[in-house]
């Protein structure tokens, strides 16, 4: 039987794809916590380099699960034997008074869940540092955030992450925990996103993936869905004195933003055409 006076555990679910480098330092930063009764549970999804092995040197349970990082998430968090679970990705470092601080504002405060700010690393490249001061205007944001830290009966009972989402998985859920009228904190330490882009080109193939399957998180999502992606944010126009400190950033910020959204919208109108077309082929001929 459990020690009633036992905190309680956390489950932490991290998805992997040929992840292994940066999955040592995100998962020692997990096992690095100030809050010990967790357990790490990798869920790969059939990785041909050395993330299986990293994984097995640190984490309590891996397994093997595909074709999308929310099937993963749902296949892990169904074995997870936490009060609570976290998503962490492969490429995040996680600060160590994260786990402790979101468990102590659910346990005395009541919430139901918690997001946890992801700044990112600035050392990366210039690119890099544009990401930090984007993602700097979010934090405490009540629009584009996203909740990582739940007890895992709210999250069953919203029915966890849609596995016909690509883009956006994250918004949806957030989205779907207001519906339901749960109760969402912060919390001030932070995670720190490590995988960051070193070139334009990678951002552009990344957001174009993106906007290749967005169609199915706005028709879902709707007016708040559409406000989430909108290139017009109000925590830009909130933070603008912060973003144009610096000349070279504001700059890069601009252009990052350009081809962010460019690259976005070109894959949703090519995806659009395509299932167009589809459509028609399917449609049977009238006489």
């Amino acid at each position: 039987m459990q020690n009633t006076n036992e905190p309680p555990l956390v489950s932490v679910v991290v998805p992997t794809r040929n992840s292994e480098k940066y999955l040592q330092k995100c998962l020692l930063s997990i096992r690095g916590q100030t809050y010990k009764n967790l357990e790490i549970i990798v869920v790969d999804n059939h990785s041909a380099d050395k993330t299986k092995e990293i994984a097995e040197r640190y984490a309590d349970l891996v397994l093997t699960k595909g074709p999308e990082r929310c099937a993963q998430l749902n296949f892990g968090i169904r074995h997870a034997r936490g009060k609570y679970v976290y998503r962490v990705d492969s490429d995040f470092f996680v600060k160590a008074p994260v786990i402790e601080s979101a468990v102590t504002k659910c346990e005395r405060e009541g919430f139901d869940a918690i997001c946890i700010h992801n700044a990112s690393d600035p050392s990366a490249s210039f690119w890099a540092k544009v990401r930090k001061i984007e993602r700097d205007c979010y934090r405490y944001d009540d629009l584009n955030v996203a909740a990582r830290f739940f007890r895992k009966d709210v999250f069953e009972r919203v029915g966890g992450f849609d596995e016909d989402l690509v883009a956006g998985e994250d918004y949806d859920l957030h989205n779907r925990l207001l519906k339901h009228g749960f109760k969402i904190g912060y919390i001030e330490p932070e995670e720190v996103h490590l995988g960051e882009p070193e070139s334009l080109a990678e951002i552009a193939k990344k957001h174009y993936y993106y906007g290749k399957t967005i169609t199915k998180f706005l028709g879902k999502n709707e007016m708040r869905g559409f406000k989430q992606i909108n290139p017009v944010r109000p925590a830009f126009i909130r933070n603008w004195v912060g973003l144009a400190e610096d000349p070279a950033l504001f700059f890069g910020f601009a252009v990052y933003q350009y081809v962010k959204y460019f690259s976005g919208g070109l894959g949703f109108v090519l995806a659009s055409l395509d299932s167009r077309k589809h459509h028609f082929r399917k449609e049977p001929t009238r006489w």
